[in-house]
């Protein structure tokens, strides 16, 4: 891995430069009620409640948010607006059959052109731009993982045009990355810039009679009624859409594992210096390592990059503000340089991490309990910017009392088993991260897939 200097920089997420100054919203200091109560102003919380009001523009919604609208990674993500799903599509075959698998697949690549499509519609300045995205294959298993991986998308429906393998001139066309041996390609994906779509949610969803409390920590979620510190918010529909930080609500400490990514952002970039790196349009970009990559030409010619590999912390404490040392994000550093060489040199303006909320199987769920009027979407593995849009539309119907084939997929009221007791998670967790680690190692050095990441994900979907 090439040697690269520690990341010095402001610790604050890029995005929020954008947003700043946020508007004042009040905190919650009196009972109301209203006829649904959604706890979380992230992407699910906010896109049900804009599927509610299509469906019933009439609808009294409230939204209480702990910290502000965007706090967690609605805020902070890669802004990859994509039609991937932690579980894959194989998943939903186990669970149904390959119809629905197909018509799933279907489903997301639809989400991702719904979420644009509300942004025109609603005039959100979110930097939408679907400008197609690239893994830049950098070794032999890669390539190998990637020909497997298109294989089994074009099986559940995806086009040969969706997704593709690109031979390495095709890639570098794309994008100048090192040591590229192939591509595998994608023009159905989209940036966004995550805070301004967050916040244009928001303002939109208030414009139209929804209340948002912000600084309002739910202490209490039950039948009917969200408790805070200052008032109660009564509703035949509460909805949890705490995502990363379910861990922290009573009773769910083992429900969702809190874990992080961390990211990082450059200065904007001169002409000359994209010349040599590419991305013309836009494109998302990463490679095919098991700790995950991804990466984004801003709108205002940066390079947002980020990476997995954080720990995960003892019994499922949740760094509200995924607040880790500089020195964590050199591995990031390390991962983008990898990719550009070019980049070796560039200042480093910000880094940022984000909690993302991960289900023992990794499989993300959306479902509601019509005795209790309970509802919950969430662990979406960090890839929820679509999904989060496909739970909000699932949701509403679901509290809408219709039988949509959205309320028809598999993940709909899927029971998901709880994580195991600490020590368990911590040593499985972290255990898990350093294997990716050393399979990824192994991947560069013989170039041929790394079986242990196959055996590991065999015992994650138990």
């Amino acid at each position: 891995m090439t040697t690269t200097p520690p990341v010095d920089a402001a610790a604050r997420p890029l995005w929020w430069e954008d947003i700043d100054p946020r508007p004042a919203r009040p905190t919650l200091d009196r009972d109301i009620e209203v006829d649904v109560a959604i706890v979380g102003a992230g992407y699910t919380g906010l896109w049900t409640a804009y599927a509610l009001l299509e469906a019933d523009s009439a609808i009294r919604i409230a939204i209480l948010e702990r910290d502000h609208v965007g706090f967690g990674a609605s805020g902070r993500n890669g802004g990859f607006c994509y039609d991937g799903f932690a579980a894959g599509p194989e998943r939903i075959e186990e669970m149904a059959d390959l119809e629905t698998a197909r018509d799933w697949g279907a489903a997301l690549r639809e989400t991702v052109d719904v979420v644009g499509d509300v942004t025109t519609k609603h005039g959100i300045s979110a930097d939408f731009h679907k400008g197609g995205s690239i893994e830049f294959l950098t070794n032999g298993g890669q390539l190998e993982r990637a020909r497997e991986h298109v294989d089994l998308l074009h099986h559940y429906g995806w086009a040969e045009d969706d997704v593709r393998i690109l031979p390495a001139g095709e890639a570098l066309e794309i994008g100048r990355a090192a040591s590229v041996v192939g591509g595998m390609w994608s023009p159905e994906t989209a940036s966004v810039q995550p805070a301004l779509l967050a916040h244009g949610l928001a303002d939109l969803l208030e414009g139209r009679g929804v209340e948002i409390f912000e600084n309002t920590a739910a202490t209490a979620i039950s039948p009917g009624v969200v408790a805070t510190a200052r008032g109660r918010v009564k509703a035949p529909f509460i909805v949890r859409a705490t995502e990363g930080y379910t861990a922290e609500l009573a009773g769910h400490k083992r429900t969702l594992a809190p874990l992080y990514s961390l990211m990082i952002a450059t200065e904007p970039l001169d002409e000359s210096l994209w010349d040599e790196i590419g991305l013309a349009n836009r494109e998302l970009f990463g490679d095919l390592r098991h700790l995950v990559t991804y990466g984004q030409r801003t709108a205002d010619g940066r390079i947002a990059f980020g990476g997995r590999g954080a720990p995960y912390d003892f019994a499922s404490r949740v760094r509200r503000n995924a607040d880790f040392a500089a020195d964590r994000f050199t591995y990031v550093r390390a991962a983008l340089v990898d990719i550009f060489p070019q980049l070796r040199d560039t200042v480093i303006s910000h880094r940022w991490g984000g909690v993302l909320g991960v289900t023992r199987n990794w499989m993300p769920t959306a479902g509601l309990d019509r005795k209790t009027g309970l509802a919950w979407a969430g662990g979406y593995v960090g890839a929820g910017l679509a999904a989060a849009n496909l739970a909000g539309r699932t949701l509403a119907d679901l509290i809408g009392g219709s039988e949509t084939r959205l309320t028809r997929f598999p993940w709909v009221n899927h029971h998901v088993r709880n994580w195991e007791p600490e020590p368990l998670r911590w040593l499985g967790i972290n255990g898990a991260l350093q294997v990716m680690k050393r399979a990824d190692s192994v991947e560069e050095k013989r170039g041929t897939p790394a079986s242990s990441a196959g055996w590991l994900w065999r015992i994650v979907k138990i």
